[in-house]
């Protein structure tokens, strides 16, 4: 039997690759899947790829935009009958610079999408997940929410937060029958890493890549595919005993 058969999820950040292959992998399993992004034209592309299926729909929200947040949750209700699952997904790696070397609105920005964005996505699901007797919410943060690099400044204090919401939210939430927890990726082959490997060597990214796969104890990069099936584990009653942890997913990277 399908692990999410008849649950509703929705997933922020839908059109990036992550957000699409976590779709794809719920919908198959059986889920409702409401697409949430800030672009109308990736959104409707996204969901064309994913034809296939029925139990779609996508709703235009940019993740620090409270009132188009919480309507894109009340669209979730109206269109399939109430909210199970949260994929908090939406995120940017920012500009990389040393601290001292960061402006105010490129700090700023970073907070903004990764932290606030989740919390608001978090927020407005909280109700329509008690009304159901209960979920699951799952937020992306990072290998950078459990440790640092040069130049992440911004975005290694919004994946750290991203933990910390995590965590008082599953002891906040635990008596309603919500669990909360995170997925922290590693480097994943998708536009991200390769946005980051430019930005750290702009001449050779190539070589940033190798370096990573030189520390990565599996050799390699993840999959978005990877994350999908990590996220579903998460949103199933697989999971039903995990709650306020981050499940990393780096091929060992952090391990050593």
């Amino acid at each position: 039997m399908p692990k999410l058969l008849g649950k509703t999820a929705i997933i922020t950040g839908a059109t990036g690759g992550i957000g699409e292959a976590t779709a794809k992998l719920f919908l198959a399993e059986g889920a409702n899947v409401m697409l949430v992004g800030r672009s109308a034209e990736k959104l409707q592309a996204t969901r064309e790829r994913l034809s296939g299926h029925q139990n779609v729909a996508h709703f235009v929200a940019d993740a620090v935009d409270e009132p188009a947040t919480a309507a894109a949750v009340a669209a979730t209700v109206e269109t399939f009958g109430g909210v199970d699952i949260l994929f908090a997904n939406a995120g940017t790696e920012g500009r990389l610079k040393l601290l001292d070397t960061l402006t105010f609105d490129e700090f700023d920005d970073v907070l903004r999408t990764n932290v606030l964005g989740v919390w608001l996505s978090m927020k407005y699901c909280v109700e329509p997940m008690k009304q159901r007797g209960g979920g699951s919410i799952i937020a992306t943060s990072s290998i950078s929410g459990v440790m640092g690099f040069a130049g992440g400044a911004a975005y290694v204090a919004s994946k750290h937060a991203v933990y910390g919401l995590v965590k008082t939210a599953a002891v906040e939430l635990a008596a309603s029958g919500i669990r909360v927890n995170a997925i922290g990726p590693g480097p994943i082959d998708n536009r991200m890493i390769h946005s980051l490997n430019s930005q750290l060597s702009p001449d050779d990214p190539a070589a940033v890549s190798a370096y990573m796969h030189s520390r990565i104890p599996m050799n390699r990069y993840g999959t978005n595919e990877e994350v999908a099936y990590l996220a579903a584990f998460l949103a199933s009653h697989e999971s039903s005993y995990s709650s306020g942890g981050i499940f990393m997913l780096d091929g060992g990277l952090t391990a050593g």
